[in-house]
């Protein structure tokens, strides 16, 4: 997902990553205590709080079922679109489902609970026949929209449907082209009275997925939102991100595009339908496109609950948080499941010379980047890998170009290689970043500076954040046209292994014409047969972490990719807020079971 923390303790067991060596007695007892299922449990009230610093990244602060007040959250930028079928930004991910459930979620659990499957308005999770080429779900019966109207498997395989057309709706995720049988379906909206013959519905609670080719990961690619139904007749295309149907617990009272969302309680949503979600606040607001400090200071000021962006304060406000203790117990600080980097792209002249990419690589001061993104505590440790440390696969002896060892950039490599690319005095090329992020565009600064010192240019483009894959570095001919042979990026993966982390930022039969993740282009055969095989059903955890380790070996060894850092974060909660913690699966808070305190609100 385009851009948490990592708590690998005992509940880790029964998600995907294993506990470290040593880990406190005291940590391992918060953890266990919060494991149970949040969204269906809870205190009864708002007693039980634990609010000190750090306390959201292994156990639930404030639990409360209390019910009433306004939700508010606030953010620096807007969203890439608020329709579940064309969104890819993290926070809206997390947040959507507030108003779109899909087949299958992520247990409301803290830290590396998180990461269990479990289902959303399915069943159970899908079972698998035919060696592993179909995948069958059940979906629960009563199930209604906000409207009243029943929810039935024709509504989930519309709502996979319409997610063809990139020319509409161009945002999301590509994993339905590419795993199922019919990848040149053109979608509804040109072809109305088509179908997609490789989804179908044998009756109105059961929905079958037919693969070219068997995908051990199916259930975590059905639990993104574009597995939330979708009614046909109330589909308005590029349209419907301003009042979509909600399937969730709340539905849109309001929209103010790119300024202010309203939700409401969905008067025919009830707790069973997905206990991972929960129903407290009489009111959800979502304050978009306000400046990054006024965010910060209105956390501070109690005005507002939460940072939806959920990428943490920004340095005036670290600084306060971190020297007050009033206000740092309100605080959590810790690594976050995400990688900032940046794309260098193989086609645009003259970064499709690998030894350019590798100049760019050497030269690039890696402590002036991490700098930039907060330093080594709040923006986090210099990375090397595309691989996050916590995945299967990572070697943290993988830095081709010692951006550990030597951070500050070696220029006579970057020379070297640029001698070898043709280039010995240096070339000029574009680089797009995001203007609306503080720390992206301090980046994109630091990164023209340390270039310069081998005479690359940097012509920097900003871009604003909800737009940014949309119309500018998500669409390859934007890129070419207007030379932006670097970019700016984030990652915090799909699910919870490699192939979430790696597939559509990598993997060549991800590149679209617009929405488009692969940024960098890159369609490397050996990279795309390597995620191929790590799919396999045969395919062991150890067989599947070899792979993923040998495509960051390439990746990082023909410079696809110039990681930045770990990412590190200090977020911010309003003491009003119940049910505070941090959900690894999402890479930030768990929006989906908040409240507020005594109903009142912010």
């Amino acid at each position: 997902m385009r851009f948490s923390r990592q708590w690998r303790l005992e509940c880790a067991r029964r998600g995907w990553r294993s506990a470290p060596v040593a880990a406190s007695a005291l940590a391992i007892g918060l953890v266990l205590a919060a494991c149970g299922n949040v969204g269906s449990g809870g205190s009864s009230g708002s007693g039980g709080s634990n609010e000190t610093f750090n306390a959201g990244a292994t156990s639930v602060v404030n639990p409360s079922s209390h019910k009433g007040g306004t939700l508010t959250f606030a953010l620096k930028n807007t969203p890439d679109s608020f329709d579940p079928g064309n969104t890819y930004y993290a926070w809206v991910i997390d947040m959507s489902r507030l108003w779109a459930t899909p087949l299958t979620t992520y247990k409301s659990c803290p830290g590396a609970c998180s990461n269990t499957l479990v289902p959303g308005i399915a069943t159970g999770l899908g079972t698998s026949s035919d060696n592993g080429l179909t995948w069958t779900y059940h979906i629960k019966k009563g199930l209604k929209f906000s409207d009243g109207e029943p929810i039935t498997a024709a509504d989930v395989k519309y709502a996979v449907e319409r997610t063809y057309d990139r020319s509409v709706l161009p945002l999301g995720p590509t994993y339905f082209p590419t795993l199922l049988q019919d990848p040149k379906y053109p979608g509804p909206y040109k072809d109305k009275h088509g179908t997609l013959s490789s989804v179908t519905t044998p009756n109105p609670h059961e929905i079958q997925f037919h693969l070219a080719k068997p995908f051990a990961d199916f259930n975590y690619v059905v639990a993104l939102p574009q597995t939330a139904p979708v009614p046909p007749g109330k589909d308005t295309g590029a349209n419907y991100q301003k009042d979509p149907v909600s399937s969730g617990p709340y539905e849109f009272q309001s929209y103010q595009l790119n300024s202010k969302a309203t939700l409401v309680p969905n008067p025919h949503w009830t707790p069973n339908e997905d206990p991972q979600a929960r129903q407290l606040a009489s009111k959800v607001v979502i304050e978009l496109n306000v400046n990054a400090n006024d965010v910060d200071n209105r956390l501070m000021a109690g005005d507002v609950d939460i940072d939806a962006y959920g990428a943490g304060v920004q340095a005036a406000a670290r600084s306060r948080i971190l020297s007050s203790p009033s206000l740092k117990k309100y605080a959590d600080d810790g690594f976050s499941n995400r990688l900032w980097f940046i794309y260098l792209n193989t086609v645009v002249k003259p970064m499709n010379n690998v030894h350019c990419r590798r100049a760019v690589e050497y030269a690039a001061s890696k402590k002036d980047l991490q700098t930039a993104q907060g330093g080594p505590i709040a923006g986090g440790p210099v990375a090397s890998t595309v691989l996050l440390p916590n995945e299967a696969g990572y070697d943290k002896n993988l830095d081709p170009y010692q951006a550990r060892t030597d951070p500050g950039g070696n220029l006579a490599k970057a020379r070297q290689e640029l001698a070898a690319c043709g280039q010995p005095k240096g070339f000029t090329v574009g680089a797009a970043y995001r203007t609306d992020n503080p720390e992206e565009a301090a980046a994109a600064t630091a990164l023209k500076a340390s270039l310069a010192r081998v005479g690359i240019t940097l012509d920097l483009h900003g871009y604003p954040t909800g737009t940014y894959y949309a119309d500018f570095a998500g669409v390859p001919s934007y890129v070419h046209s207007h030379h932006l042979g670097i970019d700016f990026g984030g990652w915090t993966p799909d699910w919870p292994d490699g192939y979430g982390m790696l597939d559509d930022i990598l993997n060549g039969n991800a590149i679209a014409s617009a929405g488009n993740d692969n940024v960098s282009e890159v369609n490397n055969p050996q990279i795309n047969s390597l995620l191929q095989d790590s799919a396999s059903m045969s395919a062991t955890p150890a067989q599947r972490a070899a792979d993923y380790a040998k495509v960051d070996q390439i990746a990082m060894r023909q410079a696809y990719i110039l990681p930045e850092v770990y990412a590190h974060e200090l977020d911010y909660r309003n003491p009003a807020t119940t049910n505070v913690y941090n959900s690894e699966a999402y890479g930030m808070y768990n929006y989906a079971v908040m409240g507020v305190s005594n109903g009142s609100g912010s």
